[in-house]
């Protein structure tokens, strides 16, 4: 479950993390009445749960005299689909400076890591792939309270020491919460002190209820069909559709497209056993995706039927290309009837991927 940004400062708050002045707005004319605690100055920013929400046009600055019609425009505006129906209103902070700080766990070491930039409000994975050395990380022992002081040290490098107790805190949210992923991106500091002047928080869905956490969620129309068929389906910003089933098979097709830099436009597990109809639904939803001109199909009958997910694909007739790799129960039947219709279909899933790259440029 992936908060929303003031859903995840209320949290980071709780621990003791500086947040700016705030408040959540469901009307253009509530803005008028919080400008006083505000300042002059003050950033309008669409709470809804997409990525990428500030270059898709989420996030306006405002001052008194436009705060309300800016409050406006942003109501009227749909971020990525996706209608916007809360605005969290903060004051405009005098930054000084913008780091980069998150905390997730490590698959490796199955233990949490703690990533750390001197830059912060930028992309992380190209700050990264444009020099490694930009960002520093180090491995916290689960066991552990806190980050021990020669790790949060090696971690900070020559920034400031101020910004020590407030990554602490955020491994405490980090712990406390459950998390998968705690980020705040950028950390400020100012002239008044240091501020998470965002916030990401997605806590394990098998958490949830330990938690006492209950949300509701504005869900575009595709998450809707999603949710209504039991995918799992996560959207993206990239132009490559992927249907996979298993998380770990569709999560690999993934890490591939990012491997061979693509941009994947979706994650989509259509789970064990899908019959034809469940993925001739998933190709569809995939398929109206703007942007969307080509799928990757990846997967493995056990349960599922390839014969199955072959008449799947044929009976959902979509205009992208979908390229195809499975392997498995009546595999020889799904590949006569796929290569009946035209389909395309590769050995592994290396070639597949490297197949819809080619079609995607």
């Amino acid at each position: 479950m992936k908060l929303l940004e003031y859903e995840a400062k209320r949290v980071f708050a709780e621990y003791g993390i500086p947040v700016p002045k705030g408040v959540v707005i469901r009307a253009p004319e509530e803005v008028a009445a919080h400008l006083p605690d505000l300042g002059d100055g003050v950033v309008l920013k669409a709470q809804v749960d997409v990525g990428g929400r500030g270059k898709a046009g989420g996030v306006l600055m405002a001052d008194r005299a436009t705060a309300a019609e800016t409050a406006r425009e942003l109501f009227s505006r749909e971020i990525k689909g996706v209608p916007v129906r809360e605005i969290l209103a903060e004051e405009r902070l005098p930054i000084e400076h913008e780091y980069y700080v998150s905390i997730a766990v490590d698959r490796s070491s199955r233990q949490p890591v703690v990533l750390f930039a001197d830059a912060g409000g930028v992309e992380i994975e190209k700050m990264a792939e444009e020099d490694e050395s930009a960002v520093r990380r180090v491995v916290v022992s689960p066991l552990l309270r806190d980050i021990p002081p020669f790790l949060m040290r090696e971690l900070l490098g020559g920034a400031p020491k101020e910004l020590a107790p407030v990554i602490n805190s955020l491994y405490h949210v980090f712990q406390g919460k459950d998390a998968m992923l705690a980020e705040i991106n950028p950390l400020v500091t100012t002239a008044r002190g240091v501020y998470a002047a965002d916030a990401k928080l997605i806590i394990d869905d098998n958490a949830l209820a330990r938690q006492g956490i209950t949300v509701n969620r504005d869900l575009s129309e595709r998450e809707r069909e999603a949710e209504k068929h039991g995918f799992s389906y996560v959207e993206l910003d990239g132009t490559i559709g992927v249907i996979g089933n298993g998380a770990g098979l569709t999560m690999s097709t993934l890490d591939l497209i990012e491997f061979y830099n693509g941009r994947a436009a979706n994650f989509l597990d259509v789970g064990g056993g899908a019959d034809q109809e469940r993925v001739m639904h998933a190709v569809k939803l995939v398929a109206s995706m703007p942007g969307v001109n080509v799928i990757v199909v990846n997967l493995l009958g056990g349960i599922t039927r390839c014969d199955e997910v072959a008449k799947g694909i044929i009976a959902a007739g979509v205009a992208p290309t979908v390229i195809v790799r499975m392997a498995g129960t009546n595999e020889e039947e799904g590949r006569r009837l796929l290569a009946e219709c035209g389909y395309r279909m590769l050995e592994s899933m290396d070639a597949a991927v490297k197949a819809a790259m080619e079609v995607a440029e």
